[in-house]
């Protein structure tokens, strides 16, 4: 198993690799802006699932397969922009409804199914980003080192503090970004204009993601 001090110095790599903006922490601020902060811990628990699938896909060696496939990667990276594109819609479409009290609990998520929403929203965005996959191949591997014991466990290992990074961030994110959006709630104007921006992020995100190249 990797030492102490190769676990620590990868837990502090993960969590400034967290801490750079990129689609994921967009998406949860965007998300836990426009429905609260349990909405966007959902997405976040959402994310962390995903990254479960591709450490095991770099475990058992499946990354390497992925990443030699062209057809794969674009097949990916298209259902990944389309998704992300269709909610840029639903956000464009949204309509504006004042909140008198902060919308941050069960009923901001829409109760239990809504909140399986917001984690399957997470999910998928993680999931259908192939650039997570080949980064995850190329950056686990790093800190394995096969004289520990077996490379599998190892990475399985970096993969748990990678998430652990990841919730710990994000989840910050998510709260923060809650608390401002539950002030904006407050405001049909303000909300409208949320709405908008999220949308054309979402777009841009979509955008960037099928123009992207391995």
């Amino acid at each position: 198993m990797p030492s102490i001090e190769t676990l620590i110095a990868f837990f502090g790599v993960s969590v400034l690799l967290a801490l750079t903006p990129g689609p994921d922490n967009i998406f949860v601020l965007l998300q836990s802006a426009q429905r609260g902060w349990r909405a966007g811990m959902c997405v976040v628990l959402g994310l962390c699932l995903g990254l479960v699938g591709h450490t095991a896909a770099v475990a058992l060696g499946l990354a390497a397969v992925f990443a030699a496939s062209g057809m794969a990667f674009t097949v990916l990276k298209v259902v990944g922009a389309a998704y992300l594109a269709w909610l840029a819609w639903g956000a464009l479409r949204a309509p504006a409804s004042v909140h008198e009290a902060p919308p941050g609990g069960a009923a901001a998520a829409g109760g239990n199914g809504g909140a399986l929403r917001m984690v399957g929203r997470g999910v998928v965005m993680n999931l259908t980003n192939p650039k997570v996959l080949v980064f995850f191949l190329a950056f686990l591997p790093q800190f394995a080192d096969p004289a520990q014991g077996g490379m599998a466990r190892q990475i399985m290992l970096l993969g748990l503090v990678f998430m652990l990074a990841t919730l710990l961030v994000f989840g910050a994110i998510a709260c923060f970004s809650g608390a401002f959006g539950a002030l904006l709630q407050r405001s049909a104007r303000a909300q409208r204009l949320l709405n908008r921006v999220a949308g054309l992020v979402f777009l841009g995100l979509a955008l960037r993601l099928a123009t992207a190249q391995r």
